[in-house]
């Protein structure tokens, strides 16, 4: 199970520099709006020290981390669903994403001209909302009308989910988002189809200058005070100090740079697993001598589903899953030593995965 993540804000915020501080694949940064001609598409590892304490018992040939694919599409702009920009035209390639990270700029840079003007966070998030919005509406109202066909043919069903596409519709045209439409849980399979962009989980994104990246700013200042009462997720990170950092080959150089600027890790770290937890995923592991690897599940999720994110024939076969605590095996440094503290488990197909379970998948197809 991959995490994906799409990466929006109006053009020049910064969006690519953070894209490339995470990123494996190094996008083309321009002072120019408007000069990005696709997105960006890139993998990120996701940073867990369990797996190097984990390698230090064990010795493995290779760790292989979990990963996040991210994509970056051009900026946005006012009116961008009136045709302004280029970025609208690439919003399609993030509705497929799990979550969005929502990318303000926060820092003042007289050669990077801001396209409206001046730096304000909290209109810019407007503009951004309102662009999102104006898409998701489109598609609603295009299935209204597919909808009100249904139901002159009598069909129950179809009536009710016009009613729920009705609420959606007003909750929109209010400049509301549709994550927070006044609708049920089990409403909101009504829009599942239609992957609406403003009812994703959104992690907004202060990028801030390197004077800024421990306390903030004023302007960080202006996006808390707008996302007040919302439960919304915000993070500060310098972008353009996190892009030196990440250029930087050694660890140990990594390490003193961002001591140097105050920061215990780089924020981007911070920032997959804020998506993670907006997502309601974990990590379980699997331990051996030619790999150590975590792999990503929902939270909640039983053994079986769990052992097909490994491989389908593990779900369809799942005998048993044997179980070590993380924990534990830190602590008694082997798989013998847990079993002789009795620590070892033996789970069958109604057990709920933990995070940093080691399991073992007995199957037999």
């Amino acid at each position: 199970m991959a995490l994906n993540c799409g990466i929006i804000g109006l053009t020049n915020t910064g969006k690519t520099t953070i894209f490339n501080c995470m990123s494996n694949t190094k996008a083309e940064s321009s002072s120019y709006a408007f000069s990005a001609t696709k997105s960006n598409i890139g993998v990120v590892d996701v940073i867990d020290p369990r797996l190097d304490a984990l390698d230090a018992l064990e010795h493995s040939d290779r760790i292989i981390p979990a990963t996040v694919e991210i994509v970056d599409v051009p900026g946005l702009a006012k009116g961008s669903s009136n045709g302004e920009g280029v970025g609208n035209k690439f919003l399609a390639d993030i509705q497929q994403t799990d979550a969005i990270i929502h990318v303000l700029r926060c820092f003042d840079d007289e050669s990077l001209p801001h396209i409206e003007g001046s730096v304000d966070p909290a209109r810019d998030m407007d503009i951004v909302d309102f662009e999102l919005q104006v898409r998701d509406l489109d598609l609603v109202n295009r299935k209204i009308v597919r909808t009100e066909k249904l139901v002159k043919t009598g069909d129950k069903d179809a009536k009710k989910a016009l009613e729920i596409l009705e609420v959606y519709k007003n909750h929109l045209e209010n400049f509301g988002n549709a994550r927070t439409a006044p609708v049920s849980e089990d409403d909101t399979y009504v829009i599942q189809d239609m992957l609406l962009l403003t009812a994703k989980p959104v992690i907004y994104v202060c990028n801030v200058d390197a004077a800024s990246a421990v306390s903030g700013n004023k302007y960080v200042e202006q996006v808390k005070k707008q996302l007040e009462g919302s439960n919304s997720l915000m993070l500060v990170i310098a972008g353009e100090l996190e892009a030196e950092i990440a250029e930087l080959e050694d660890m140990e150089d990594r390490k003193a740079f961002l001591e140097d600027a105050g920061l215990s890790e780089p924020g981007v770290n911070k920032l997959v697993r804020a998506a993670y937890d907006q997502l309601n995923l974990q990590s379980f592991f699997t331990v051996g001598p030619k790999e150590i690897r975590a792999w990503t599940i929902k939270k909640g999720m039983k053994a079986p589903a769990a052992a097909g994110v490994i491989h389908s024939d593990l779900e369809r076969g799942f005998i048993r899953a044997e179980v070590m605590k993380y924990a534990d095996y830190i602590q008694y440094k082997s798989e013998a030593a847990v079993k002789l503290a009795g620590k070892f488990h033996v789970e069958g197909k109604n057990y709920v995965v933990e995070d940093g379970d080691i399991m073992n998948i007995r199957f037999n197809v």
